[in-house]
C-alpha cells in the first residue's frame, strides 16, 4: 500500500527536507497530499485531503502540534501522528496524546521508515476487514461540528460551484472536498455520470430521455430514493447502461 502523508511544519526548509526523505523512501511507499506551514491550515487541509500520515511539527506560531494532535483525538477517522521535532523534551506529552511516533531533527531516512513502517502495520488490520474497510463513511464538517455520514446512504454527489452536494434520501449536505479526490478513496461503488456528478451504483434504477433548457435534449439517470434526475453525458452513456444491465 502507498500511505498518504501531510507534512505540517512552518519552517519550508524543513518541509522540503521531509519531502526528500520520503522520495528516498520505498518501503513503505508513499505520497504527499498535502503540506501546511500552521496547525489551522492544517485542519482545514484535512477535510479535503484525507492521509495516513501526518509528520508534525511541534513548535510553530498559533496553536502548536501537540494541541493539534489533541484537536484529531476528535476525529472518527485520524491520521496517524508522528511527531517531528528539533525538542526533545516533549516526548512524553506526545505519546500521552497517542501519537504514533516521535522524531527528532535532523531526521534520518532509516528512523523515517520505522515510523512508516509503524504507521503501515496499524493500517493494514483494518484494510483487510471488507472492501470498503475503514471507506464506509464519508466526513462532513458543519459549522465546527464533524459528522460520519455511512455511505450506504448517500445516493449521489454533486459539484456546485463552489462547493459539493452530497444528497441522501433524507438530507442534502455539503461535503468540503472534491469529487475527484472521494472518487479516489471510494470509487469501486460509484459510477461518474457527468463531469460534476457520482451516482451510487445501487441507486441506480433507469436511464431515461430528458430535456435540459440549456444542453438540450439528452439522457439522465432516475435514482432510488430521490425525486431528481440527474443529467447523463455522452460519453458515460456504456458505463450507466453497463450498470443497468448487471441488475
Amino acid at each position: 500500500m502507498t500511505l498518504k502523508i501531510m507534512i505540517v511544519d512552518d519552517e519550508p526548509l524543513a518541509r522540503q527536507r521531509l519531502q526528500t526523505l520520503l522520495g528516498d523512501c520505498s518501503d513503505p511507499p508513499t505520497r504527499v497530499v498535502a503540506e501546511a506551514a500552521d496547525a489551522v491550515s492544517a485542519m482545514g487541509l484535512l477535510a479535503r485531503h484525507p492521509c495516513d500520515v501526518l509528520l508534525l511539527d511541534i513548535h510553530m506560531p498559533g496553536m502548536d502540534g501537540l494541541g493539534l494532535a489533541q484537536a484529531l483525538q476528535q476525529m472518527p477517522q485520524r491520521p496517524a501522528v508522528v511527531f517531528v521535532t528539533a525538542h526533545a523534551e516533549h516526548a512524553v506529552q506526545a505519546f500521552d496524546l497517542e501519537a504514533l511516533d516521535y522524531l527528532t531533527k535532523p531526521v534520518r531516512l532509516e528512523r523515517l521508515q520505522t515510523a512508516l513502517k509503524k504507521a503501515e502495520r496499524q493500517i493494514q488490520p483494518n484494510q483487510a476487514l471488507d472492501d470498503d474497510s475503514a471507506l464506509n463513511f464519508i466526513l462532513i464538517q458543519d459549522r465546527g461540528r464533524t459528522e460520519r455520514v455511512p455511505l450506504a446512504d448517500v445516493v449521489y454527489l454533486k459539484a456546485e460551484l463552489k462547493y459539493v452536494t452530497v444528497r441522501t434520501r433524507n438530507r442534502t449536505l455539503i461535503y468540503d472536498g472534491s469529487l475527484s479526490e472521494f472518487e479516489d478513496r471510494h470509487g469501486a461503488h460509484w459510477l461518474r455520470i457527468h463531469r460534476n456528478a457520482l451516482v451510487a451504483r445501487h441507486a441506480i434504477r433507469a436511464l431515461e430521455k430528458h430535456h435540459d433548457p440549456e444542453d438540450g435534449d439528452g439522457w439522465a439517470v432516475r435514482l432510488e430514493g430521490v425525486a431528481e434526475h440527474l443529467a447523463v453525458s455522452r460519453r458515460q452513456l456504456a458505463g450507466v447502461r453497463e450498470v443497468l444491465g448487471k441488475g
